[in-house]
């Protein structure tokens, strides 16, 4: 509280004592709240260390943070209690609202008061057990603006480019089709379950169709961590991973922007929950333009951060890393910010971000901060993701409104498995007509049972608990997000092994062997294919310091406008290469392969001529594009268009993935 009048000194002094201790152990209390989501990460840390040095594959840490999360739950609900404060007096008073700041006239003395939250009149004897749990309640808003950007900043920037693109198609139609499809038939099925506790008389508040719809679109953001982190151990098959992580990182963005579009669902006339067609087509209007309102904001922050790191002629910002590494990430994480001052969604924004800033920004950045940037958002991700697992399972006990309705909880299990059911295989079934490489029936099988739900479900229910109909939809979501990860996400391995799944996939050996022309060509989307050509002649020497120079992609004409906007250190790099043992130059029609006095160049046709008699190899702009992808994800593209593979006997040995590379370049030669 705060004095607006002050009495005599005397009181004042005594008073200012008083006001300075409670200050003293709220700041005590607060520290200890703290400290207690501190010792839940270390904890999941160590177990997770132990899990890994033995080999524990049936429970991933994310599980593991929610359990321990649930036990110190327990604790803080029902082992702990604060001892009774006798100062606190409940008067009543008769008002139409709830102020959210009230003026007390206590004997001529002013104090304020804020709107901490409504409690049941059965709780009011247990005020400061109240307060207790409410100091380890945290803000909804922390989420989405403190632990949300980093999460999914990291899986547009940590994105594969080969296999996400090679399946971009799929993964569009999964993430936007799929997730609308998933969204109406989990409503449905929740408004029939929603009659029928009516009907018999298991309703207690107000529950429209409009909030089973937004039920249906928070669930259907799913977040596979489990599957995807066990994927990546065990090197399950490239296609299904990118299908299902490409998936998981577009549908979070979907879900956040059909739930704003619901909620913006307005009627004309009194009832506000009737179903009117032009209502339902402004909430689509909403949905498209929020959504590609966010889309341009976040490419266009990527590429108005490649400012300060492009002019570095003028900066010299690369000869300070660290700050350079600052810069890069409060320019990130300022998109996210920007979108939601603006009346967007940041998720989206700063999922579009991350992805323009890995492709262009990256590469301006200098060798110690592109290192920095990887490990910090990596770090992030992780303490945040932790985190939110940790808070999830402590919130099954300290939160104070659930409401745990045994027919809406069972209804909505069966509506999320016929909901994922309704996405993954009528999808699959449409665009294996139009695949090269069809999308399995074991691998749709697995798609399905991989469809967990996580921080972004979460997230999104516990913004708003203040009606009966969002507290009942935030139990029931705690129930579903707990089931997914420790049965589906525990039950991973098991699965594989049941559909007879490949693992231990050396993507780096299928990486080599397709950039050489030595297996069929990997599809891709066509629209990508195109893009790409225009991106790597025009878009990346203009944006970084990577890419041929504008001025041989240029026409003639255009020769002092490609001179003056070309980079200074993208002729350094291009001399550089110059004096290499072996270039694989990529250009759009023009592609020269050279070992040593070896030379085999391809025109716009294909045909290619040699310095000497070697193997017929072809190159054409299609295969440069999958080498190009390919090396991109491990890091093996040397400024952006050039792939220098040493061939002299004299140089240091190799590491062990390398002289394999060598042996079939050599073999191949």
């Amino acid at each position: 509280h705060e004095h607006v009048w002050a009495g005599p000194p005397e009181d004042s002094a005594m008073e200012n004592i008083v006001t300075e201790k409670k200050a003293e152990e709220s700041h005590r209390q607060d520290s200890a709240d703290l400290l207690v989501f501190i010792l839940l990460l270390t904890l999941t840390i160590l177990t997770i260390w132990l899990f890994k040095h033995r080999r524990f594959r049936f429970l991933h840490e994310t599980g593991l943070a929610m359990i321990y999360g649930l036990l110190v739950g327990v604790v803080l609900r029902y082992a702990i209690h604060v001892p009774s404060d006798m100062n606190n007096i409940t008067l009543s008073c008769n008002v139409n609202a709830s102020p959210a700041t009230l003026l007390v006239n206590v004997s001529g003395k002013f104090y304020e008061y804020t709107l901490k939250g409504e409690i049941s009149g059965s709780e009011v004897n247990d005020i400061q057990d109240n307060e207790m749990l409410r100091k380890v309640t945290f803000d909804p808003e922390v989420f989405f603006n403190i632990l949300l950007p980093p999460i999914i900043f990291h899986a547009g920037y940590s994105l594969k480019r080969r296999h996400f693109f090679r399946n971009l198609g799929s993964i569009l139609a999964y993430a936007f089709v799929g997730t609308v499809v998933s969204c109406f038939i989990i409503g449905l099925l929740m408004y029939g379950c929603v009659m029928l506790m009516k009907q018999i008389g298991h309703l207690g508040g107000d529950f429209f169709f409009t909030d089973c719809l937004f039920f249906g679109s928070i669930v259907s953001a799913t977040d596979p961590v489990t599957v995807l982190a066990i994927f990546n151990e065990l090197q399950v098959d490239a296609d299904l991973y990118a299908l299902l992580f490409g998936e998981s990182v577009l549908n979070d963005a979907v879900a956040v922007v059909l739930s704003s579009s619901i909620i913006a669902y307005q009627p004309e006339g009194d009832n506000t929950h009737t179903f009117e067609a032009m209502a339902m087509l402004k909430s689509f209007g909403i949905f498209l333009g929020v959504f590609s309102g966010s889309f341009a904001l976040g490419v266009a922050t990527g590429l108005f951060s490649l400012t300060p790191f492009h002019v570095t002629k003028f900066t010299k910002l690369r000869d300070f890393p660290l700050l350079e590494t600052a810069l890069f990430f409060l320019m990130s994480w300022s998109t996210f910010l920007l979108a939601e001052a603006c009346g967007f969604t940041g998720v989206v924004a700063v999922l579009f971000c991350g992805m323009t800033q890995a492709h262009y920004t990256f590469n301006n950045l200098s060798p110690e901060s592109q290192e920095r940037t990887k490990q910090l958002f990596e770090l992030l991700n992780f303490l945040a993701e932790n985190f939110i697992f940790s808070y999830m399972g402590l919130t099954l006990f300290t939160f104070k409104n659930h409401v745990f309705n045994p027919i809406f909880i069972v209804g909505a299990f069966l509506a999320v498995f016929l909901g994922r059911a309704a996405n993954i295989y009528p999808l699959s079934f449409l665009l294996n007509l139009g695949r090269k490489h069809k999308i399995s029936p074991n691998f749709q099988h697995m798609m399905m049972f991989a469809g967990l739900r996580g921080a972004m479900t979460f997230a999104l229910s516990i913004r708003d608990t203040a009606t009966y109909a969002r507290q009942m939809m935030f139990s029931t979501t705690l129930l579903v997000v707990f089931f997914t990860v420790w049965i589906c996400g525990g039950g991973t391995t098991q699965m594989l092994s049941c559909q007879k799944i490949r693992v231990g996939v050396d993507t780096d050996q299928e990486n080599f062997v397709s950039v050489f022309g030595l297996s069929t060509k990997q599809e891709s989307a066509w629209f990508f294919r195109i893009w790409y050509n225009f991106d790597h002649n025009y878009l990346k020497p203009l944006l970084t310091h990577s890419g041929p120079p504008l001025t041989a992609t240029f026409p003639a004409c255009c020769g002092p406008l490609a001179r003056c906007l070309t980079s200074p250190q993208a002729y350094e790099n291009e001399e550089q290469l110059k004096d290499s043992d072996s270039d694989l130059i990529l250009n759009d029609s023009d592609i020269t392969l050279t070992y040593g006095d070896i030379t085999v160049s391809t025109d716009a046709t294909g045909a290619h001529t040699s310095g000497m008699p070697v193997g017929r190899v072809a190159v054409n702009s299609d295969e440069a594009l999958d080498r190009e992808l390919a090396f991109g994800d491990h890091e093996l593209v040397i400024r952006g268009t050039r792939l220098v593979l040493p061939m002299d006997d004299s140089e240091p040995p190799l590491p062990l993935d390398s002289r394999r590379h060598r042996h079939k370049n050599e073999t191949m030669s």
